[in-house]
């Protein structure tokens, strides 16, 4: 099996292996990593966070397995401009530093380790995490507790006064939607950094785990447009304007295929 097969049989597997997942994805980028070495390491770490963990009720563990998390140096990746190395896990783990939502998967995994209770959030810009049915969201981060007040706020600082906090914001996330939140996250960052066939891989991914929107269609048509591939783009680009909903968008699809060769090649 290829990385990718691997990938996608980890989601289908019950329950979904997400954190496995998310090492194939590495290995598909990065295929001289060695797996053993992530695995022990976090195998280390859940010694380490288990041992220094007070004794409470599993409902109430959560957030003090994060602080330890971050007292052990995972903290959120400040490089300016940003790495894949922020997105990618195995990078993350060996570097202590990342985005969010590799932090929390490094999170949700030791939590199902220990047999804590703990849920990703796809929030906008942000990813979080949750204890099934508490009135807070908490940051993979360091593990603060943010109240629909400071979410707003993270929000706000984000994407600025006119973004509006809504119930979808603070959804559960699902196996498959945070492996194509991490899909696209790479995606981005490997095309920012110039590498376009890395970032193809990661917009083929994201079509693959299913449910892609017309913007994701319209990522993987530009790659296909600066790889010099009119035929592959042509059909991204048409599959991005059966799936939009903005006329505008619609007109500016249909004028980028109109100036398009209409004759078929091999690519």
């Amino acid at each position: 099996m290829t990385p990718r097969q691997h990938c996608l049989a980890c989601l289908q597997q019950t329950p979904p292996a997400v954190f496995d997942a998310a090492l194939w994805v590495s290995t598909e980028h990065d295929a001289q990593f060695a797996r053993q070495d992530m695995m022990a390491e976090m195998d280390q770490l859940q010694r380490q966070i288990d041992a220094a963990l007070p004794v409470l009720p599993a409902p109430e563990l959560a957030q003090p397995m994060l602080r330890q998390l971050s007292a052990l140096g995972f903290q959120q990746d400040d490089w300016n401009p940003p790495k894949p190395d922020a997105a990618l896990l195995h990078t993350i783990i060996k570097r202590r530093r990342g985005q969010p939502l590799g932090l929390a998967l490094i999170a949700l995994e030791i939590a199902r380790r220990l047999n804590i209770a703990l849920e990703g959030v796809n929030f906008p810009g942000h990813f979080l995490l949750r204890v099934p049915g508490a009135d807070h969201l908490l940051d993979p981060c360091g593990g603060r507790r943010l109240y629909p007040k400071d979410c707003r706020e993270l929000l706000i600082r984000q994407f600025g006064p006119s973004m509006h906090l809504q119930a979808g914001h603070l959804l559960t996330a699902s196996p498959a939607s945070m492996l194509q939140r991490l899909s696209r996250n790479l995606r981005h960052l490997h095309q920012i950094n110039d590498n376009f066939l890395a970032a193809l891989k990661d917009a083929d991914r994201i079509v693959e785990l299913g449910q892609a929107i017309s913007s994701d269609y319209l990522a993987r048509a530009t790659l296909y447009q600066i790889l010099e591939c009119p035929q592959a783009e042509r059909f991204d680009l048409e599959h991005a304007l059966l799936l939009s909903e903005d006329p505008i968008q619609r007109i500016r699809l249909v004028e980028r295929l109109s100036q398009l060769p209409s004759h078929r090649s091999v690519h």
